[in-house]
């Protein structure tokens, strides 16, 4: 498995995706600020198909670090050999406006470099193999 890091830094935070290529696959941890954690997670398929869960954060709210994922996901998807998991989890204590605005362009910074990244990442050409076995009742 390969391993790599990219990050921004904006008013004040910074934001860290790091990516571990499965295969051809890719596991991606989005997080950042005082208090890193999971609060979504978030997948898409080469085919489009995606979904996302939202972990229950406090007073009965939901974490919105998907907001952060789906700015990935709009950058990879087209470029993805396989499948894509994102973990998000980003939290800034008293977070402001502007903060919070900086969010979005640091996902887009991230996003522009990783794209550009699985552009030129040699991901290889092994492809599993299924057997086909007969069961008793295929007999």
């Amino acid at each position: 498995m390969k391993q790599k890091t990219f990050q921004a830094s904006r008013a004040g935070y910074i934001i860290t995706a790091e990516v571990t290529v499965i295969g051809k696959d890719l596991s991606i941890a989005l997080v950042g600020g005082d208090t890193p954690h999971i609060g979504t997670v978030t997948w898409v398929s080469n085919n489009g198909a995606s979904d996302t869960i939202r972990f229950p954060s406090h007073h009965g709210r939901f974490h919105k670090d998907d907001v952060l994922s789906e700015i990935l996901i709009k950058q990879l998807q087209p470029l993805l050999p396989g499948n894509c998991v994102i973990t998000a989890g980003i939290h800034v204590n008293g977070i402001t406006k502007e903060q919070i605005d900086a969010s979005f362009i640091m996902a887009e910074e991230i996003g522009k470099e990783l794209a550009n990244w699985i552009i030129n990442y040699d991901f290889g050409d092994n492809e599993p193999v299924y057997e086909h076995y007969h069961q008793a009742s295929d007999k």
